[in-house]
């Protein structure tokens, strides 16, 4: 059986041993030919999902300084404060890591095992893994790690860190968790992005001792790289770690992230040579760079969507007629003919409709486009005293933009007056979204490559993305069964009734799946990428 629960129990009362093995994977992606979608089609297919594939790609070169345009500047490095930094991994590695069908494998750590069906788990940490600063990662490291997200309410791994009762160091290389309850997916937490709140990104416990906070601006990891240069809104350069536990690796001198929150001017960056390599974050970049043959592109949908946030706990989208109005109002057709060039991969739930978690009954129960009942719904509404003025809250990204100007008018067309605000990315996120102050906000979730814990971030109460206040007890109860059990039949019942029940509150209002891509020139290789768009430097080189 597979750390993250993927697969089939082989019996209920059989005893679970897991055992990830000893050999480092290459975690290669296999590769997709590059996507070819006609003109007016209703989807985009995945492209090299997890990367590029190393061995075709040649004997790799050492040297060179790779240049990547990033989507908004990172808030810091340290594990435990929400943020998304593309340079985080390159600096921290990870304990486990997700290969190409979204399972936990051995990275840092060579082994995670369970001998009682996921109450109790032992890793076994590689021998020789050396922090930059030259301490070792050791089981005592990791425990102070994970420690540091138990004790820290706000950090985006809480959520799974309160679920250890006990940690102790069996011996130097050997962690032993004890758990509250059984935790099948409990692996897949310290392979995850490092947005997510990875339990698997280790800082030196020397370096926290002595900087404490300031980690965030000075981190220590066991990665391939080493932050050397970092000026804010300008640049970060990360450098060659010496100590790094791989032996010929990494293959590049340095890396160099510019922070490129226009849409248009990140991709005029690639395009124009001023950099490698860029992190897309919208459907535009990701369908130009299909387009360019020049250009080569990463991405895989996997599950999750772009969606607009209501919020539950404010009128008027604490009135489920309000949040289904919405729905009906926006016009799905005009939607892909006018901001998705008509190539929009639609989406009526979180599940991906290929993940086996999406049924018939769950897409029925989404409220289908009828401006007619959105129109009675709007008038029900406010003739029972309720405003149909609203305020809604995004970047000021161009296509952002114009997706709030399209928004505006479908809105008006069933009596709801639309009030656009504009902020920049990082504004946005910390002080909007995250801050919970919004009506109606938009937001790009996904994709994701695997449920957990994704799906229980959004949907579940105090979830961690659950920033409309989103709350449904029974979807709490079966998400927390989901994650718990190891058998997959029973998980994929219980997101399939998830799905169900989330689509019939109406959580946020989906429309398109998500866009994260990576988009590089071709000299660029040996890409070993997450559908979020993290990425592990190790094996990346330079062509040239």
């Amino acid at each position: 059986m597979n750390t993250n629960g993927q697969r089939r129990s082989s019996g209920a009362g059989r005893a679970v041993a897991l055992v990830l093995g000893l050999a480092v994977l290459a975690a290669c992606g296999t590769v997709t030919p590059a996507a070819t979608v006609p003109a007016g089609t209703d989807g985009i297919a995945a492209v090299n999902a997890r990367g590029g594939d190393l061995p075709a790609e040649g004997t790799p070169r050492s040297g060179g300084t790779l240049v990547m345009g990033t989507d908004r500047e990172a808030i810091g490095f340290d594990p435990t404060v929400q943020n998304t930094n593309q340079a985080a991994m390159a600096v921290y590695d990870s304990l486990l890591k997700l290969d190409e069908n979204g399972e936990p494998q051995p990275y840092m750590a060579e082994s995670m095992q369970t001998i009682d069906g996921g109450l109790t788990w032992r890793m076994g940490l590689r021998d020789g893994v050396l922090f930059s600063d030259g301490t070792p990662l050791d089981a005592q490291a990791v425990i102070t790690n994970v420690q540091r997200h138990i004790d820290k309410a706000s950090s985006p791994g809480h959520l799974y860190a309160q679920r250890i009762a006990s940690m102790r160091a069996v011996d130097p290389r050997t962690v032993e968790f004890t758990l509250t309850q059984p935790f099948g997916s409990f692996p897949s937490v310290f392979a995850l992005n490092f947005t997510a709140g990875n339990l698997g990104a280790i800082v030196s416990p020397a370096a926290l001792e002595r900087y404490g906070d300031e980690i965030a601006r000075n981190p220590v990891g066991a990665g391939p790289f080493v932050l050397t240069d970092w000026v804010r809104d300008s640049r970060m350069v990360l450098t060659r770690n010496p100590n790094y536990w791989q032996q010929g690796m990494p293959y590049l001198d340095a890396l160099e992230f510019r922070p490129l929150p226009d849409t248009e001017t990140r991709y005029a960056s690639i395009e124009n040579g001023d950099v490698d390599l860029i992190f897309g974050g919208y459907h535009t970049e990701l369908l130009r760079g299909m387009q360019n043959p020049n250009l080569t592109v990463y991405y895989g949908p996997g599950n999750g969507a772009e969606y607009v946030y209501f919020n539950h706990q404010r009128a008027p989208f604490d009135d489920r007629r309000m949040r289904e109005a919405v729905v009906r109002g926006i016009n799905l057709d005009a939607l892909a003919a006018t901001q998705f060039r008509g190539q929009m991969a639609r989406a009526s739930n979180w599940f991906g409709a290929d993940s086996g978690y999406s049924t018939p009954e769950a897409e029925a129960a989404w409220p289908s486009y009828d401006p007619e009942r959105a129109r009675a719904l709007v008038q029900e509404y406010v003739a029972s005293g309720g405003s149909a003025t609203v305020q809604y809250k995004t970047t000021n990204a161009p296509n952002r933009v114009q997706f709030a100007e399209f928004l505006q008018a479908q809105m008006a067309e069933i009596g709801i007056t639309l009030q656009p605000q504009f902020f920049d990315l990082a504004q946005y996120s910390s002080s909007v979204v995250q801050s919970h102050d919004f009506q109606i906000a938009g937001w790009v979730g996904g994709p994701t490559d695997v449920p957990y814990p994704g799906v229980v971030n959004l949907m579940h109460t105090g979830g961690n993305a659950n920033y409309g206040g989103y709350s449904n007890p029974e979807v709490d109860t079966l998400l927390d069964q989901a994650a718990a059990t190891t058998d997959e039949a029973e998980r994929t019942r219980l997101y399939q009734r998830v799905g169900l029940l989330s689509n019939q509150d109406i959580p946020v209002a989906y429309y398109s799946r998500g866009y994260l891509s990576t988009v590089a020139k071709p000299e660029v290789k040996g890409v070993v990428r997450y559908l979020t768009r993290d990425m592990f430097f190790a094996t990346t080189w330079l062509d040239r």
